[in-house]
């Protein structure tokens, strides 16, 4: 015991010795030009590990060696790098601007570049600006902030996707989506990247930029650079929110009396009804008994509940000069506003770079996430259409299957005990290692292998007293599995040289891609015990069913870029690549996609250096042809499909015919043109900043989808038919509005306009009305009939000539002929904005900041299905519309008829179409961050809390509803409240 007491004494004794030696350095890093302090700034003991950062204020804080020359090293992305010795306890350091918007670096395809000499259509977004908006997806966190990108959310479900579009929709059957590429390797699963760990987000959007990706960047490139490993100090980041969500508005049905009163009227518009003496000719005696107590339900009330949302995240990052680490840990959860709607997400990343000498570099970029969801099959289109005056509990608070003793199930059902599952639990791995070989100054090969591993396995268990199952006499399980197996093979060889003024860049690009796909399905009907749902499927005793699928494409490709500038200021891109894709026809599988840039910084002219009005000045033009081959693998081939076949009347045999769509030998390539002339900007220093681009899209032989006549024993096959053309404007503008010690004000404004429209069809010139595609106009529009009004009782007359009557809605006749018929169908609207926009504000006053963001979405048009949930009957529930009666001479619904059947109402589907328009304050924030001297007794280097509101505000034509939806009543989008920290130590 006295040996241990000696050696704890000797440790003491130590540390006090080792404390002694090492003296506090204070400073205050700011900006040279304008005095405000620089938060962020990499302060480092030159030729050590040891270092720290800035805080908000610019103020640092480091223990160096004591009775040595000790030298700091401050270095900032846009700054010029700085040395001093430690000779003060308490320094001022000011750094000079290095052009830092100009110099600051944005990934390309292949490689990076210096935003001045970009020549392309890029936008960046740094991983900053991602994390002000939480959310599920990281695409939606930049929604209306990138100028021509169209993002949506796809609904309010627990994991939603989004839908994103760049530049507008070229394809009108093939996919429009944009390629993913995460740290160099394609990656479609944009949910699955934890946006804590992302560096940076880049936008390719010209052919010019997306050349170098061929068939793939057809869509426009999104490119995401995930966080990697510095050397130093370790530094932990963890952060966390927890979110409350409610529905951002859901309208209401009709209640008990609205019900009770629409019913009477049908029926008294057939004569049945006359006053409520008549009520029992109507109602049973259940219905007549709630009427009389005012006994209803609102079943969507029933079914809707606040949700939940919740993220944990860890990282850290450390490392020597040679191995740099950074590795997170993140778990997602959240609740939808429906029971048995909730969404888990683990997800794990490790980024390893191994510097072995001064020509060799290796490292490895991995991820594992997994999922585990519940889905909720949708019961709000049941519980919508439900007769109110159905209660869904008896007097004991049991549920009632079915209601008023009626055939329709409880809106409610499925939320009981082994009623329904629906879980999926999927796994996906990712992982891009890459060897890396500087062999002399200006050379570098690098070679990424990417693997992305996916298995998913979905279990359905739907009871005989479920939603879906009510009307059949047996429940159903069902099991479906898939894996995915993406490999990723890419050689890049990259060589720059400077030859006096003149500067070149040489890319070669050789890679391999291979995608393979299997699922297979299990089914039956009557499981043994509820409670073993989708499992032990052998205990089903009918219905069973088995099937398998599996899909295998490849693309090869070869492509090359030159880029070359002289004294900096006149910039060339050359850019051409080959691809080859199995999923098309022999002779046509091949094509080359060719582009050139060039731009021209006339800022850096010598007559512009007179004038202060310009700081940058930057012309941009490119022309470009890409191509798409997003068709499904094996559309160039027909195919066969089991049927039963009976030879006598007794004996039946296994027998097979010609599936539903037909091969083509003949498929080929869906190639896109894009002419491009952009503008880059900065005015009064830099205070204002921006860029104009102007573009048009055009694409031809698209891979259309084309319905075949019944006589040819098929019924579709995928030819290259058809033209669209997508050209536009797109402003992002960027303003340092006021900025002082104390206080910052910036902001940033985008536009994006995009006009879409087909321009030829099968053969040219016809549109086709089956599928609702028209020439001339986008490819999602809404085509009917044109409602006016609805007849009143003194246009009788004229209402008879058309063969209708007061009460009738009232379209209008296009072509003045004296009759209605499928020639006065016009184009109503589209499903696609004439311009969207965002205007984003920063404000930052000492240790607060405030963050405003509004998004708007002009000129959209949805198919509301609440406007249109009527039915004139009354057999089912309805929306409390202003319907017509003799009395009440409406012209927004048509008069109720007990006679006459929703579907069998003349025009009733023109009740739905609106102009779906809205402005929304997308998100509010504000955040507290604490100083350092408050952080000292803690030992952290920063502190921030923050309360968001996300989605508060909606302002549109469309009542109680959000239009970005769509119209779709099920699954409705959310507001969130939310409260969150961020730490790092």
């Amino acid at each position: 015991m006295k040996r241990i007491y000696f050696i704890c004494l000797l440790l003491l004794g130590f540390s006090s010795w080792a404390i002694a030696q090492t003296r506090t350095v204070k400073g205050k890093v700011t900006d040279a030009t304008s005095g405000e302090p620089l938060p962020l700034v990499s302060v480092q003991v030159k030729g050590t590990t040891s270092g720290t950062q800035t805080d908000t204020h610019g103020n640092f804080s480091l223990q160096v060696p004591e009775g040595k020359k000790t030298e700091l090293l401050f270095s900032y992305i846009g700054y010029t790098a700085v040395t001093l010795t430690a000779d003060n306890v308490n320094m001022t350091i000011k750094m000079e601007p290095n052009n830092k918007k100009l110099d600051e670096i944005v990934v390309v395809g292949y490689g990076l570049v210096k935003k001045r000499d970009l020549t392309g259509s890029v936008v960046s977004v740094k991983g900053e600006e991602l994390k002000k908006v939480p959310s599920t997806n990281v695409m939606e966190s930049v929604q209306g902030k990138l100028p021509g990108v169209d993002i949506t959310r796809s609904s309010g479900a627990a994991g939603a996707k989004v839908n994103v579009t760049v530049r507008g929709n070229r394809s009108i059957k093939a996919s429009n989506g944009p390629l993913y590429i995460v740290d160099g390797v394609q990656y479609e699963n944009i949910q699955d990247i934890n946006p804590n760990d992302i560096q940076s987000m880049e936008v390719l959007k010209d052919a010019s930029s997306t050349a170098i990706y061929g068939s793939r960047g057809a869509n426009g490139v999104i490119m995401v650079t995930t966080k990697r490993g510095t050397s130093g100090k370790p530094r932990v980041n963890v952060s966390s929110y927890v979110g409350s969500s409610e529905v951002n508005g859901y309208p209401r049905m009709s209640n008990g009396p609205e019900y009770t009163a629409l019913k009477r009227e049908a029926n008294r518009t057939t004569g049945r009804w006359a006053s409520e003496a008549d009520d029992s000719k109507i109602f049973n005696a259940f219905e007549l008994d709630e009427i009389k107590n005012n006994l209803w339900a609102s079943y969507a009330d029933l079914l809707l509940h606040k949700g939940l949302q919740q993220d944990y995240q860890a990282g850290i990052s450390g490392g020597s000069e040679k191995t740099k680490v950074y590795f997170s840990f993140d778990y997602f959860n959240e609740k939808g506003l429906l029971k048995l709607d909730d969404l888990k997400r683990y997800s794990t990343r490790l980024n390893i770079d191994q510097t072995i000498n001064d020509a060799i570099k290796i490292g490895a970029q991995s991820q594992i996430t997994y999922y585990e969801q519940s889905t909720r099959r949708d019961p709000l289109n049941q519980a919508n259409k439900y007769i109110p005056l159905a209660i869904p509990y008896d007097s004991a608070g049991n549920l009632v299957l079915f209601p008023n003793s009626g055939s329709a199930i409880n809106p409610l059902a499925d939320e009981q005990p082994n009623a329904y599952q629906n879980n999926t639990r999927t796994t996906r791995t990712f992982i891009n290692a890459y060897l890396e070989l500087t062999p002399f100054s200006g050379f570098m090969f690098r070679s990424n292998f990417g693997v992305t591993l996916e298995n998913a396995k979905q279990g359905v268990f739907a009871s005989k007293n479920s939603i879906d199952r009510s009307t059949a006499s047996t429940s159903r399980s069902q099991s479906n599995g898939s894996t995915r197996r993406y490999l990723s093979w890419e050689n890049v060889a990259t060589y720059n040289k400077t030859i006096g003024d003149h500067s070149f860049g040489i890319t070669g690009v050789a890679s391999v891609l291979s995608d393979q796909r299997d699922s297979s399905l299990m089914q039956g009907e009557g499981q043994l015990l509820p409670s073993q749902l989708y499992y032990a499927m052998q205990n089903n005793v009918s219905g069973i069913a088995a099937r398998s699928m599996y899909q295998s494409s490849k693309l090869i490709s070869f492509t090359g870029r030159l880029n070359y500038a002289y004294k900096g200021k006149y910039l060339l891109s050359l850019t051409g690549r080959s691809d080859g894709s199995s999923k098309l026809s022999p002779g046509n599988k091949w094509a080359f996609f060719p582009s050139a840039a060039a731009a021209w910084r006339i800022s850096d002219e010598a007559f512009m250096k007179s004038q202060t009005f310009f700081s940058d000045l930057k012309l941009r033009v490119s022309y470009g042809i890409a191509g798409n081959d997003a068709v499904d693998p094996y559309s160039t081939m027909s195919y066969l499909t089991k049927i039963p076949f009976s030879w006598d009347d007794t004996n039946a045999a296994m027998a097979y015919t010609i599936g539903d769509q037909a091969g083509n030998k003949g498929l080929k390539w869906e190639l896109s043109a894009t002419k491009n002339i952009g503008l880059d900007f900065g005015i009064i220093a830099n205070r204002i900043t921006g860029s104009i681009d102007y573009y048009d899209t055009q694409t031809k032989d698209l891979l259309l989808q084309r319905t075949l006549p019944t006589s040819s024993g098929v019924s579709t096959v995928v030819q290259n038919i058809g033209k669209t053309r997508n050209r536009g404007i797109e402003i992002g503008i960027n303003t340092t509005n006021i900025s002082t010690s104390d206080f910052r004000w910036t902001s940033n404004i985008v536009y994006s306009r995009n006009k879409e429209e087909i321009v030829a069809l099968a053969d040219g010139s016809t549109n086709d009305v089956a599928n609702g595609w028209f020439i001339g106009s986008p490819v999602k529009v809404y085509y009917d009939y044109e409602k006016m009004g609805i007849w009143q009782t003194t246009e009788a007359a004229e209402a008879t000539k058309y063969g209708y009557k007061p009460g009738d809605i009232k379209v209008k006749d296009q072509d003045g002929k004296g009759t209605i018929n499928t020639s006065d169908r016009i184009i109503l609207g589209a499903q696609v904005p004439k311009w969207s926009g965002g205007f984003n504000n920063d404000f930052r006053y000492k240790n607060f900041d405030l963050n405003i963001y509004v998004f708007a979405r002009i000129g959209q048009w949805i198919n509301s299905e609440y406007a249109a949930k009527y039915d004139p009957q009354g057999l089912e529930n309805s929306a409390p519309v202003n319907y017509w009666t003799p009395e009440n001479p409406s012209n927004d619904y048509p008069r109720p008829n007990a006679s006459l059947s929703k579907d069998g109402t003349p025009f009733i589907k023109t009740l739905g179409y609106r102009d779906g328009s809205f402005v929304k304050i997308r998100n509010l924030s504000l955040g507290y961050t604490f100083s350092a001297d408050a952080l000292k007794s803690l030992h952290l280097s920063s502190l921030r809390l923050y309360v968001t509101g996300k989605n508060l505000f909606t302002f549109s034509k469309v009542k109680d509803y959000d239009p970005e939806r769509g119209g779709d009543l099920s699954n409705p989008l959310t507001r969130m409240y939310v409260a969150g920290i961020n730490v790092e130590f």
